[in-house]
Formats: C-alpha cells, structure tokens, sequence
C-alpha cells in the first residue's frame, strides 16, 4: 500500500501546486506586477461565483461541490494522506478520499495475490457490510472501507439489507464495509444486488489513459432480497461524494 500512498501524494501535490500558483499569480496580478491572463481571470470569476475553477479541475479528482465544499474535501483528503503517512495505514480507509480510486484497491488485491502466490488475474472481491463504528484492527485479509453513499435507497442496519428510502431522503450513509479478496470462483453465491460505485452524481466519465473510467470505480454486491431489475429501475448506486 506504501505505493498507493506515494502516487497519491504525487497526485495531490500537483494540485495543490496549481492551486497555490494561481492564487499567487492573482495577487501579483492585482498589485499589477504581472499581467491578468484569461487564465487567471477564469479563476477569480469562478471564485466570485462560489464555482471550481476550470484551471484548478483540470488537475483535480471529479467534484461537483460548491467551491466552499470542494475546499473543505480537499483539505480532509491531504489530512488523511498525512495522517497515513506520519502514523501509518489506517484500520478503516476512507475510500471517498483517494484520487484513483481503482489504484487502491488494486492494491489490496496484489496484498492478497503476493501473500497466497495467487494470480490477480484469477482475484475478485468478496463484500461485507459491517456496523457502524470504529474498528481498532485491520482485518488479516483485505480492507475496511468507509465514506460511501447510497443513492436511491438505504441501507437498513436492522435487516442489514438494502431497503427502500426514507420520504425525501435522497441519500444515506453506508456503514464501513470489509473488502475481501478472493478467487472469482470461491465467491460464495448470495442474494446481492450488484450495485455499480461513482466518485459524482454525475454517473458517467470518459476513459483515461489508465483504461479506468474518470468517474465509475467499481461494481460492489450487497445483500439484497429484491431482484436487482427493481434497484436498476430504481437507478440505486453507491456515490464516493456528496453533491454539497
């Protein structure tokens, strides 16, 4: 995971140079020492605007947040890479937090694929939702993960099934679920609604060089006692962020 870190890291540092130089540039621009480009001019109407500017997303993870917001989320997401990197690994990542997701978790199944001389090829994941709180371990195999919203409908913590929404909430907050690795031919059989991950609301990206999607991540399976066509009409996934 030391590499996931460290790509992280490299991620975020070239945003948050652009950020900084931007921001520098527009003082200088308005004491007069350099000039006011389009650029830099994009940046303080979008900043007026309460708005992402066009300069600071195009080295910036998917985000459809306030500018206020997206600030905030980006200041939490460089704590918790410090905070991995000052104490260590966390027992629960916060999944919401990377800016490649699909980075991470590829991770944890080459944790998986090295430690049994598995092939990744052959890995998938097993899904489990958990309860509610803090976990003080790791688990032996695989990743607790946190940070996820399901749109749509609601996780019910008594049935621990996925239900149908509360009236005129439109989002719920997923419990930590643990990841597990595990050859795609022992994932044991279960009444799951296989429910696709999105970094936005958005619900749709376009291929990076990677070959992954800028905003679709992965297709994760919860329990469920429906048949899946009923969340699929119901368009029910799981979102990385908020739209506030």
């Amino acid at each position: 995971m030391n590499t996931v870190l460290v790509q992280e890291m490299g991620r975020f540092n070239r945003l948050l140079a652009t950020i900084r130089s931007s921001l520098q540039n527009i003082r200088k621009a308005i004491k007069g020492l350099v000039v006011m480009s389009s650029d830099l001019e994009e940046v303080v109407m979008s900043i007026l605007k309460s708005k992402i500017p066009e300069m600071w997303m195009k080295k910036s993870y998917p985000s459809l947040k306030p500018l206020g917001s997206y600030v905030n989320d980006f200041l939490t997401r460089l704590k918790f890479l410090q905070d991995w990197f000052d104490v260590g690994a966390p027992t629960t990542f916060w999944i919401s937090g990377f800016y490649f997701t699909q980075a991470f978790l590829t991770g944890a199944q080459q944790n998986f694929a090295r430690k049994f001389t598995i092939p990744i090829d052959l890995l998938g994941f097993d899904y489990e939702v958990l309860e509610d709180k803090e976990y003080d371990e790791a688990p032996e195999d695989g990743v607790y993960v946190k940070g996820l919203f399901v749109d749509g409908a609601r996780w019910d913590r008594k049935l621990k099934k996925l239900n149908e929404s509360i009236p005129k909430v439109l989002q719920d907050t997923m419990p930590v679920m643990w990841l597990k690795p595990c050859e795609r031919t022992k994932i044991p059989e279960k009444h799951t609604y296989t429910i696709p991950v999105y970094k936005t609301s958005a619900r749709r990206g376009v291929l990076s060089t990677t070959g992954h999607s800028t905003n679709f991540v992965v297709d994760m399976k919860i329990p469920s006692d429906k048949p899946e066509e009923h969340w699929v009409l119901r368009g029910v996934a799981l979102l990385c962020q908020l739209d506030n």
